[in-house]
């Protein structure tokens, strides 16, 4: 039976996303090329969710008159929440976009053998219930990390929370999906599976590995 993808899930098919992400999966591609073009992937993600941004009517003079014209809200603070270490990768293409958003670190890694995800660092502040939290990693693989932030934020009181991934398996948008089927997910793949080691296939390895320079 063929994946359904769930309403939540904002798949970005544009050729250009398309292309390069053919060119960041390849086992050639360079450290540095591999950075670039994760940079530029998640401006384009970040461009895209743009698109869940409220907005507000303003009256504006132009040359030629005065005008109503439309301007983002600016009611709410935005934040974005990368998940160390390889979401660090994707902080350049956000700041872009959005360069006033805060940045708020959250340290998550994989038990080798149980595959459950373990938190080693927390930094939000106290206000971010007022925030719009966009959740940042290059993969979501089984969706154990990505889960765990978002209760993460939840219990601090964060009621909008976006989550941005480059490529996502079909497994981790089925545990993300039913467990908040109200957060939005954008993301630039959905693979084919998760191999014995929970990693993605067809995939592109380990991101962290890649974007850090770190591969055996």
């Amino acid at each position: 039976m063929a994946f359904q993808i769930p309403d939540n899930v904002h798949l970005i098919d544009n050729p250009l996303v398309m292309d390069r992400l053919t060119v960041l999966r390849m086992k050639k591609t360079s450290t540095r090329k591999f950075r670039e073009i994760v940079k530029e992937i998640s401006g384009f993600l970040a461009y895209e969710i743009g698109r869940t941004l409220p907005m507000q009517d303003v009256e504006i003079q132009t040359p030629m008159r005065r005008t109503v014209q439309k301007r983002i809200a600016q009611s709410k603070k935005m934040a974005i929440v990368p998940i160390l270490r390889a979401g660090v990768g994707m902080i350049p293409g956000f700041t872009k976009v959005y360069p006033d958003v805060q940045i708020l670190n959250i340290g998550v890694k994989r038990d080798s053998v149980t595959h459950a995800p373990i938190s080693y660092y927390e930094n939000f502040p106290d206000d971010i219930r007022a925030h719009k939290c966009i959740i940042i990693d290059p993969m979501l693989a089984t969706g154990g990390s990505i889960e765990y932030t978002v209760e993460k934020l939840k219990a601090k009181g964060c009621k909008d929370i976006v989550i941005a991934a480059i490529i996502t398996a079909p497994e981790g948008i089925e545990r993300i999906s039913t467990a908040y089927p109200d957060i939005p997910i954008f993301c630039c793949a959905i693979d084919d599976h998760l191999d014995k080691d929970k990693y993605i296939i067809p995939g592109l390895g380990d991101a962290g590995d890649r974007i850090f320079g770190t591969e055996a």
